[in-house]
């Protein structure tokens, strides 16, 4: 069908132990004046990491990425959506439903 997509969300794979959780403070985006322009790096308490790292942390269960919305205090896991035919891209979801807390974080320093 043309005009359809597939998603895949990917959640952190199940491993032994408590996997290392990490707080996404800010971000980066590839032209900040732009609204439309996609995010290139993450950032936090002394990190920034480019998006593809990020990526290859959460896909190895390295680590679990999180956001807290500023005024409701709810936590959003970041995920991997994987669209069919085009680059992985990051996603917060709380309680299931995508948002776009990643878009509202500021800009890193």
């Amino acid at each position: 069908m043309s005009g359809c997509f597939a998603y895949i969300l990917q959640a952190s794979p199940a491993l032994e132990g408590p996997v290392p959780e990490v707080q996404v403070m800010c971000i980066r985006k590839s032209s900040p004046e732009r609204a439309h322009e996609h995010i290139t790096h993450l950032g936090g308490q002394g990190w920034k990491w480019p998006v593809a790292q990020v990526i290859r942390s959460i896909d190895a269960g390295d680590n679990v990425f999180f956001v807290i919305d500023p005024r409701t205090k709810q936590r959003s896991e970041v995920m991997v959506v994987r669209p069919e035919g085009k680059k992985p891209y990051l996603r917060t979801h709380a309680d299931g439903d995508p948002n776009d807390n990643l878009l509202a974080l500021p800009p890193c320093l």
